[in-house]
């Protein structure tokens, strides 16, 4: 079985007293301690990232580990990310993530951890980069489109609520052609797919939810079914 975690926002990163989503990620390895490994590639490796993501899943029933491309912890990065039950990618600029994989083969070594079924999931940067397209701030200011791996088909937009300018900015890029159509998520909302099919929608945020963007002849935002985490 293969599984996608896409999260728009959310996470131990913009919610830490919110353990909703991550929780949620931890469990679809159905193993009862798994081991997680955090790339915070996009970020440029950011120490204080890294040391969220330990501050959090530290205390969780799990093995917490991350790759740092700028401080390899071996010369074998296949091996050591094909032994994880769980890859959890961060949020950044998703243009360098996409040119610092392929420079190191991690785009290769991420396929076939999913080919295997190890778990991929990620926030922002590392929701987008699954899918053919993503609505991206790599260049600065002003959101374009970029080729991202192409696992999951079509394209994403993340912080949709969270962000001012993204939900007008799809929606023109998708009416103009110059993107895909796709699924826009809320901050707090995560796309859960199982063999490259949306498998379910789940949130941290009562009120957070996704939606479905088409281009039929004029832009149409379908609003998606979400389930709340929480009670």
């Amino acid at each position: 079985m293969k599984q996608i975690i896409a999260l728009g926002g959310g996470g131990f990163s913009m919610e830490p007293e919110n353990p909703l989503l991550d929780q949620y990620i931890l469990k679809q390895a159905k193993k009862t301690t798994p081991k997680i490994c955090f790339l915070a590639t996009a970020s440029g490796d950011s120490e204080n990232y890294i040391s969220r993501f330990y501050q959090f899943f530290e205390k969780q029933d799990c093995q917490p580990s991350h790759l740092s491309l700028f401080n390899p912890p071996t010369r074998d990065l296949e091996r050591f990310l094909l032994e994880k039950d769980i890859i959890y990618v961060g949020g950044g600029n998703t243009k360098n993530l996409l040119i610092l994989w392929q420079e190191w083969g991690i785009d290769a070594i991420v396929r076939k951890a999913w080919e295997q079924g190890i778990v991929l999931a990620g926030i922002s940067a590392g929701s987008i980069c699954w899918f053919e397209e993503g609505v991206t701030d790599s260049y600065g200011d002003g959101l374009e489109p970029l080729k991202c791996l192409g696992l999951l088909k079509g394209s994403n937009c993340p912080h949709y609520d969270g962000e001012s300018e993204r939900r007008p900015a799809y929606q023109q890029l998708v009416a103009t052609n110059r993107i895909t159509p796709g699924i826009a998520t809320d901050d707090g909302v995560a796309l859960h797919f199982i063999d490259e099919e949306l498998s379910q929608i789940v949130s941290s945020r009562p009120n957070a939810k996704a939606y479905k963007v088409n281009d039929d002849q004029n832009i149409t935002e379908i609003e998606l079914e979400t389930k709340y985490l929480g009670s």
